[in-house]
C-alpha cells in the first residue's frame, strides 16, 4: 500500500489596506534611512507586500508623500464652488476649513511628511509645485464666482500661502491646538491688514 503526502505551503494571506500600510512603512523608512536611501523594495518589503504591488499603488517612492493631493485639490474646489456664501472671501474660508478638516486626523503622519520633505529640495520643489496647483485652481474657482483674473490670482495666492502658514504652525505645535482654529487664527490675522 503506498501512501501519497501532500504538503501544505503557507501562503500569504491578504490582509486589506495596502496602500495604508506602503505609507507608514515609507515614512518610517524615510526617517530611518533617509529619502534617498529607500527604495520602493524595501517599502514593499516593510509593509509586507510586493513591490509590484507598491506600483500599483504609487508612481515612485516620491508620490508616497503626495498622494491624496488631487483630492484634496477637488475638496477645496468643490467647497468655493458650492458655498452658498455671497461673498468671495467667506467661501474661501470655507473651502481652507474644509482642507483643514480633511487633514486633521492624519497630524503625525504630515508631522513626520514634513520633516522628510523639508529635509530634501526635490521634495521641498514637489511641495511648491503642489501648492501652486492649488493657488491655480483656487482661482479658477473665484473666477467663476465672478472675481476678474487678477484678484482671483491674489485671492488664490494669499490664501494658499495663509493656509500654508497655518498649516506649518499646526504642525509646530506642541498644544495641539486642531488645524481649523489655526486657520481661523491666520484668517483673522489677514483681516487685520485689509
Amino acid at each position: 500500500m503506498s501512501v501519497t503526502v501532500i504538503r501544505l505551503c503557507a501562503v500569504a494571506r491578504w490582509e486589506p489596506n495596502g496602500r495604508l500600510r506602503l505609507r507608514e512603512a515609507a515614512l518610517e523608512l524615510y526617517a530611518e534611512r533617509g529619502y534617498e536611501g529607500t527604495t520602493a523594495a524595501e517599502i514593499a518589503e516593510r509593509a509586507g507586500l510586493t513591490e509590484r504591488t507598491f506600483f500599483r499603488h504609487f508612481g515612485d517612492k516620491r508620490e508616497v508623500l503626495f498622494e491624496g493631493e488631487a483630492a484634496l485639490q477637488d475638496l477645496l474646489v468643490a467647497t468655493v464652488n458650492g458655498s452658498d456664501a455671497s461673498e468671495p472671501r467667506a467661501a474661501l474660508a470655507q473651502g481652507l476649513q474644509a482642507m483643514a478638516v480633511s487633514l486633521a486626523p492624519r497630524r503625525d503622519a504630515l508631522r513626520r511628511r514634513e520633516a522628510i520633505i523639508a529635509a530634501h529640495p526635490e521634495l521641498r520643489e514637489r511641495e511648491l509645485i503642489k501648492l501652486a496647483s492649488l493657488s491655480a485652481a483656487l482661482a479658477d474657482a473665484l473666477q467663476a464666482r465672478g472675481l476678474d483674473p487678477a484678484t482671483a490670482r491674489l485671492a488664490g495666492e494669499v490664501s494658499i500661502a495663509l493656509f500654508r502658514v497655518a498649516f506649518e504652525r499646526w504642525i509646530a505645535d506642541a498644544n495641539e491646538q486642531e488645524l481649523t482654529e489655526h486657520v481661523g487664527d491666520a484668517l483673522g490675522q489677514l483681516a487685520l491688514f485689509a
